[in-house]
């Protein structure tokens, strides 16, 4: 397990600190939760998610990618 340290405003320290005891959990874990549902995932994983998806997908590469430009670009507006 590797160590990191962050620096947060007091309100989100105390904001995860409250969620991590309500929730008995630790604060590590809320923030290893958050990190992943922002889609930040060890690159085995990534690569597993990429290969099934490909091996179901009907669409040609070039659609793939136009499809992923298409989405990504619309996240990232909104």
């Amino acid at each position: 397990m590797s160590r990191l340290t962050i620096t947060l405003s007091n309100d989100m320290h105390r904001a995860v600190k409250e969620a991590a005891a309500r929730q008995g959990r630790s604060i590590a874990s809320i923030i290893e939760e958050s990190l992943k549902f922002r889609g930040l995932l060890p690159r085995a994983d990534a690569s597993k998610l990429v290969a099934e998806a490909r091996a179901r997908s009907t669409l040609s590469e070039d659609q793939a990618t136009q499809l992923a430009i298409d989405e990504t670009s619309l996240h990232r507006s909104s």
